[in-house]
Order: C-alpha cells, then sequence, then structure tokens
C-alpha cells in the first residue's frame, strides 16, 4: 500500500548503518517538524551525534521540509551541517527529487524520514524511495497536522496488524 512505510520507527536515533546497508540506503532525507524539532524548536539529545555518526560512514543527508520558514530550516540545516530544501510541497515529487539530486544519488539508494504519512512516506514512495516514519516528537503540532493525525493514527495501527501476520 502507498501509505505504508518500509519501516516504522519510534524516532531517528533507532536508524542504524545496519539498516541502511540492509536496505542499499547511501542518503537520508529528513523531514523537520516533529521528526528533527518539536513544536518549540528543541532537537532531542543525541540527533546531532546520531547524525555524525553516520556522516562518519559516508551516509549523505538533505533536509526536506514543507516548511515554508526558510529561517527556522537553515538553522536545523547549520546545527546538523546538511544541505536542505524548504518549502519542499511534499507529497509532491520535485522537493523530493531536488534533495535526492543535491546528495547526487538515485531514488532507491534514498531513505526519507519523516513523522507524516499523507506528506513524507506518500511522499517518498511516490518517488521510488525507502519510506521510514517515525513517531512524532511531540503531540503539539500546527492546526493542518492535527487535522490528519487520527486518520494516520487509523492507518498506523492497520499497519502494524498487517506487520504482525
Amino acid at each position: 500500500m502507498n501509505l505504508y512505510p518500509k519501516v516504522y520507527l519510534n524516532n531517528v536515533k533507532e536508524i542504524t548503518y545496519e539498516l541502511l546497508q540492509e536496505n542499499n540506503i547511501k542518503g537520508i532525507i529528513l523531514d523537520v517538524d516533529n521528526t528533527l524539532i518539536d513544536y518549540y524548536k528543541k532537537m532531542p539529545d543525541g540527533v546531532e551525534q546520531w547524525c555524525k555518526d553516520l556522516k562518519k560512514r559516508s551516509i549523505k543527508f538533505c533536509i526536506a521540509s514543507n516548511s515554508n520558514k526558510k529561517e527556522k530550516i537553515k538553522e536545523v540545516s547549520e546545527k546538523l551541517e546538511i544541505p536542505y530544501v524548504y518549502f519542499a510541497k511534499k507529497p509532491l515529487k520535485m522537493g523530493l527529487n531536488k534533495a535526492k539530486k543535491i546528495m547526487g544519488l538515485k531514488s532507491e539508494e534514498v531513505a526519507v524520514v519523516g513523522d507524516q504519512i499523507f506528506t513524507d512516506v506518500l511522499g517518498a514512495n511516490r518517488c521510488k524511495m525507502f519510506s521510514i516514519l517515525v513517531e512524532p516528537i511531540k503531540e503539539k503540532d500546527i492546526l493542518i497536522t492535527i487535522i490528519k493525525r487520527p486518520i494516520e493514527n487509523f492507518i498506523k495501527s492497520k499497519y502494524k496488524k498487517d506487520n504482525t501476520k
């Protein structure tokens, strides 16, 4: 199903080099809001180190955020020392393909990581990239996301049920 992620984890720090290697992933496109930072722009402990550790193992990174707040995305980008695409318009392909091009990789070598099914997972699957869904950092969200969460929670529960058979 196009709304199902390839992998469903609690947070970005659970993405291991071994998981990436097993799936021939050489680059990661990261969402920002509620994936890397919470509503108050706070990044969870350990995320910077996780990113550094994977970069040391030649994993490439790029941010692709739907936010049109360039300064916020730039701040996260600078903190992690990775390039970014803001106002990516996920699940449309344009922003994800731009991030893939920045990394110089093929679609099948790229994982897209985010906390939303209708933007991150759907966009990744449409682009034939490896989709990784993570739990939102915090419950506090912007209004449009709050409206979508109950539907996403239903899909998540169906996904969990289908993947325990």
